[in-house]
């Protein structure tokens, strides 16, 4: 084939437990040189009349040379082709539920977006996940006697943070000295000419940073609060402010809660919708063990885009460990038979997200979703993406 080595893109999907691997060498552009390709079991080398590129694979990765089979040429994409890969399942994913920290640990929340201190200094004696949505209508059906939970929602008490499926619940009363975030004005109403103001009945009020006015999460009572996990970072007060490229961390918090959500719940649909219940994405996962180790990625996407910032940083060949997800989009009315079959079938599973950051995560499939290779693009009616997954802070679960 014909190709400069420096110029052909390599893409390489590592399938972990299906111990196989997916190799697609960039499609060689006109005038170019004769170039022979070799694939050793820990590197990929490529030769041409002026010099030979060579791509180290990842040290828990190694390819299986004399396996390879479906060679073909696809036009846009190169030359494909399939092969074993013995891969060591050693990066784990770290669950949003059960992470490394201390018991009784001073914690400090910060604003992902901009490092603002939230709540400082805070002692969590109690970490606990939270029941499914249709915990009450279970009590219902298997208790003989009435509901002794009925009218009794679960709120934190002082040391305690709830973990839901994409929220943290922290009791806020022990916290007045501390700079409380502010509300939303939309939530809040005008009663003097003093302009003294107080909250609209039954409304639900947005938390938003003070310093980059990112919305944090919502008030659920006069105590608890509700911190989504797309916009708080938990860390321990005896460690500074760990600065996470917002794409990075928008894709590890998603990735997480999409994994463990289809673990404890053998759930695979998820309909992402904003705080006011609109849909916004609909993500379908497929596998969560792909190893994607890549070289010259497209960046004419990104430059626009600051959001997607921390991908120009890569180095022009990277390995990252991803989940596989279809999705389609769902704003300005797109999908709208889709969305309302998906809304009726109880095996979809909802995540709710502030409706900025479901924008955020759309914009991140989109423009990723253009960087893979176009035969990898779409899968019937869905367009795929891969998202990469990197451990973020959170406090563990704990009693």
């Amino acid at each position: 084939m014909a190709a400069t080595a420096a110029e052909t893109r390599m893409f390489l999907e590592v399938r972990r437990q299906l111990q196989s691997a997916l190799l697609i060498l960039g499609e060689p552009k006109e005038g170019g040189m004769p170039m022979d390709i070799s694939i050793m079991p820990s590197s990929l080398q490529m030769k041409t009349p002026e010099g030979c590129t060579e791509i180290q694979l990842p040290a828990e990765v190694r390819l299986v040379p004399s396996s390879c089979r479906g060679l073909q040429f696809v036009t846009g994409d190169g030359l494909h082709l399939r092969l074993q890969a013995q891969a060591e399942l050693g990066t784990k994913l770290i669950s949003m539920f059960n992470q490394s920290s201390q018991a009784q640990e001073c914690c400090t929340f910060y604003c992902q977006s901009c490092g603002e201190v939230i709540i400082k200094d805070r002692k969590l004696l109690r970490v606990l996940p939270l029941p499914s949505e249709n915990w009450e209508a279970l009590v219902g059906e298997w208790c003989c006697h009435p509901d002794p939970f009925a009218n009794k929602p679960l709120h934190p008490q002082e040391n305690d943070c709830f973990i839901g499926d994409s929220f943290f619940l922290v009791n806020l009363r022990t916290s007045l000295w501390q700079p409380r975030p502010e509300l939303s004005p939309v939530e809040m109403c005008c009663v003097s000419s003093d302009n003294h103001c107080k909250l609209e009945p039954k409304a639900n009020t947005k938390v938003i940073c003070k310093r980059c006015k990112v919305m944090l999460g919502e008030t659920v009572s006069s105590e608890t609060t509700k911190f989504y996990m797309t916009e708080i970072i938990i860390q321990s007060s005896e460690r500074s402010f760990p600065i996470i490229p917002r794409s990075r961390f928008v894709q590890s918090v998603i990735t997480q809660c999409l994994v463990q959500l289809s673990s404890a719940r053998s759930t695979f649909r998820f309909r992402i919708q904003g705080q006011d219940d609109k849909v916004y994405i609909l993500l379908w996962l497929l596998n969560s063990d792909s190893l994607v180790i890549e070289s010259l990625r497209n960046s004419k996407y990104i430059k626009k885009f600051p959001l997607l910032e921390d991908t120009l940083k890569a180095d022009s060949s990277s390995a990252w460990s991803a989940i596989k997800v279809l999705y389609q989009p769902c704003i300005k009315s797109r999908n709208e038979k889709l969305v309302n079959l998906w809304e009726s079938d109880i095996s979809v599973h909802p995540l709710t997200l502030p409706s900025a950051t479901c924008l955020e995560l759309l914009l991140i499939l989109s423009r990723s979703n253009a960087n893979l290779p176009s035969s990898l693009r779409h899968m019937n009616s869905f367009q795929v993406q891969k998202l990469s997954h990197r451990s973020t802070t959170c406090p563990s679960s704990h009693s």
